[in-house]
């Protein structure tokens, strides 16, 4: 097994983000069009927080994805910066992976920003890390 690979060699550096002010039924659709479950809320290129699929899920009160007008009015009558969580973990782009899964492991969330200079460069999630470890073998 490689050791002390950092997580740029498997972190998403190509980005979804969104900022405080996108509603939650905009950011729900997000996570459909681009296949993804975790999207970064930066106030420029700043990092401020994290909303994830699972965050949203949780105020639709289990309202079925039929009724999307719904399920829309439900989710913007909440406001992103009320629901992302707020000063999210981040590392850097050279923490090494056996770091991040660490991370993981050991708090209950499943993606992590990456940042220099105070900028997002990238995401990493638990898939990114189950998936390099699938490689390894």
């Amino acid at each position: 097994m490689k050791q002390r690979v950092p997580v740029s060699q498997i972190m998403a550096k190509a980005l979804i983000v969104v900022n405080p002010t996108k509603k939650i039924s905009e950011v729900n659709q997000m996570y459909n069009e681009y296949g993804i479950r975790h999207i970064p809320v930066v106030d420029g290129s700043k990092i401020i927080g994290v909303i994830s699929k699972n965050d949203v899920q949780k105020l639709g009160f289990g309202t079925s994805e039929e009724n999307s007008e719904a399920l829309n009015a439900i989710y913007d009558s909440f406001e992103l910066k009320n629901v992302m969580v707020k000063n999210p973990i981040t590392v850097t782009a050279d923490t090494n992976i056996k770091d991040v899964a660490e991370i993981f492991y050991n708090q209950s969330f499943h993606s992590l920003p990456v940042i220099e200079n105070e900028e997002i460069v990238g995401i990493v999630t638990t898939t990114d890390i189950v998936k390099y470890l699938l490689d390894q073998y």
